[in-house]
């Protein structure tokens, strides 16, 4: 029997007391989500409250997903969910409250008292896959079913965590090493990047239910690289299983998707070997048995007064002048207010002294406003001037202009035809102009540019900037590094910078971004398809890489795939 302290911890010191009006009871659990606590509705009504990470809430990217996502999962209304009843996808942090299910986990309950028997095992399956159709009837993939994410109340199975996988995939907390998705759940098309649909799910199903059955997985333990190395190139062993069971597993673990069963297969298969227990109804007996003795739900938490640990949720722009939205109205005793003063009324002649005060005011700004605005037309014009002096002294000299720098516009390194350039007499490889040069005065020539697509970085290998090759060793001036967990560019000759705003970072561009840049070590946390990431080497050479492909969800087996310009005066 799981014990009420096991499953409700106090609360923390780095623990909020309230979010967003919810008074929170005790901490739930945590996971790479973020933190779930107790908590109740304003009728008493138990919910889970999830509050996401800082990490994940300050990327956009997770944020309109999240938001997508939460809207999607408003509209779940399945017998064996977890139904959402409330969230704030926009709030600071963002959160979500679904109905508490009193009961442990899958995991927990087989951790706790082994394998479960064969009609269980049938019983779960009917229930997962029932949840499964409201969840995929809603336009939602799950991308994460697992034991830990179905929870044993009294009545049935409720899967949890629906559609919050999708959220996170892509965004930069899942470039730091933590994989969504738990390798030995995955299908062999979600081990290796490939579409993810609603048969993704299925197969989760067919190692959930053999795990249950099995009391471990699958497919079995050891790195999450060797587990999917087998989930992708080896069909499952279920001689472990029992016999009645190993049909309808083999068809939810098939390698192909579309050989898989449905849910409604599967809810119809189950019932069909339940038989006279099916038809009877007797689950319930089934799940309190395996889910032991309801704890204790602990009461609503008393109201604050005041509470300093509040968190007061509200968008992350407010439009000025409103409340933010979610905001709770000030706690505590209101400060006492003194005797009234009544309002003196102003007379005639004061209120006509008052007007000529104003108009006087008015008029010194407006002549004020009238010399900087003036000020500010003529150093626009000086500058534009200068731009255009420039230009044709460019122009006659026949150094490239601005436009001509660079990769393409779209972002995308200049192909070998688009090069710029060579650049003129007297230049240096780093773009400045040797003593002597011709020109005016200061002008930079543009060395020429070489591009080189599609270079796949490992780590295994790494990157000549000179050559515009990989080598087959870690001896190249940039190397691609997964260490604890976070994956980086690295090197010992080169300094890195990301560029941040639009793309079409020019060589002018990075040339002025890496002149102060002494960092040997770029973390990829932020990088994702498209962006761009300058690089100086020893030579004083000048690199703009495009990030085409970014894997470090699985740090083992992560690569980074780029374009690369280089610009040199050979």
């Amino acid at each position: 029997m799981t014990h009420t302290a096991e499953v409700f911890r106090p609360l923390q010191d780095d623990d909020p007391r309230t979010v967003a009006g919810y008074r929170l009871v005790a901490r739930l659990g945590a996971g790479g989500m973020g933190r779930v606590y107790l908590s109740h509705t304003g009728g008493g009504r138990p919910v889970a409250l999830k509050v996401v990470r800082s990490e994940l809430a300050d990327d956009p990217t997770f944020r309109r997903r999240f938001s997508r996502e939460v809207k999607a999962a408003r509209t779940v209304k399945g017998a064996y969910t977890a139904e959402l009843i409330d969230a704030d996808p926009d709030g600071v942090p963002p959160w979500l409250a679904t109905l508490y299910v009193p009961g442990p986990s899958l995991a927990q309950a087989v951790d706790r008292n082994g394998p479960l028997p064969v009609p269980a095992v049938l019983w779960l399956m009917a229930g997962v896959a029932e949840a499964l159709q409201a969840i995929h009837g809603a336009g939602i993939v799950h991308r994460d079913l697992k034991p830990s994410n179905v929870l044993l109340a009294a009545d049935g199975p409720r899967v949890i965590d629906f559609g919050i996988a999708l959220a996170a995939d892509s965004t930069s907390y899942t470039a730091t090493g933590t994989a969504l998705g738990t390798p030995a759940y995955m299908a062999p098309e979600q081990a290796t990047a490939g579409e993810v649909t609603a048969a993704t799910d299925i197969f989760a199903l067919g190692q959930t239910a053999a795990f249950a059955a099995l009391g471990e997985p699958l497919y079995g333990d050891g790195s999450s690289v060797g587990v999917l190395y087998r989930i992708v190139h080896s069909a499952p062993d279920l001689s472990g299983l029992p016999e009645r069971l190993r049909g309808p597993i083999a068809r939810c673990l098939a390698a192909d998707p579309g050989e898989r069963a449905t849910p409604a297969e599967i809810v119809e298969w189950c019932r069909r070997e339940l038989g006279p227990d099916a038809e009877a109804g007797a689950g319930p007996a089934v799940w309190r048995e395996i889910a032991g003795q309801e704890v204790t739900v602990p009461p609503p938490a008393p109201a604050p007064f005041p509470d300093p640990t509040a968190v007061h949720t509200r968008p992350l722009a407010a439009p000025r002048g409103t409340a933010p939205q979610g905001a709770l109205p000030p706690q505590g005793p209101v400060a006492p207010q003194g005797p009234t003063v009544p309002q003196r009324t102003a007379g005639p002649d004061e209120r006509r002294t008052r007007r000529r005060r104003l108009a006087l005011i008015t008029a010194a700004a407006l002549a004020a406003g009238g010399l900087l605005l003036t000020a500010a037309w003529t150093v626009m014009d000086a500058a534009d001037r200068n731009g255009r002096d420039r230009d044709a002294a460019a122009s006659a000299s026949g150094t490239p202009g601005p436009a001509a720098e660079g990769p393409a516009a779209s972002g995308g390194p200049a192909s070998a035809g688009e090069a710029a350039s060579s650049a003129g007499p007297g230049s240096t490889s780093s773009g400045a102009p040797s003593a002597g040069a011709g020109g005016p005065a200061g002008a930079a020539a543009t060395p020429r540019a070489h591009a080189y697509s599609s270079l796949m970085l490992t780590g295994e290998n790494s990157l000549s900037t000179r050559s515009g090759e990989t080598r087959e060793d870690r001896e190249g001036d940039i190397r691609f590094d997964c260490a604890q967990g976070s994956c980086a560019l690295e090197s010992d000759t080169s300094v890195f910078t990301m560029v941040f705003g639009d793309p079409g970072a020019t060589y002018e561009t990075c040339r002025l971004l890496t002149s102060g840049a002494d960092s040997h070590r770029l973390p990829l946390a932020a990088a994702a398809a498209g962006s761009e990431i300058c690089v100086r080497n020893s030579r004083g050479e000048i690199a703009l890489l495009v990030v085409q492909v970014k894997s470090t969800a699985m740090p083992d087996i992560g690569f980074l795939t780029v374009d690369m310009t280089v610009w040199r005066a050979d």
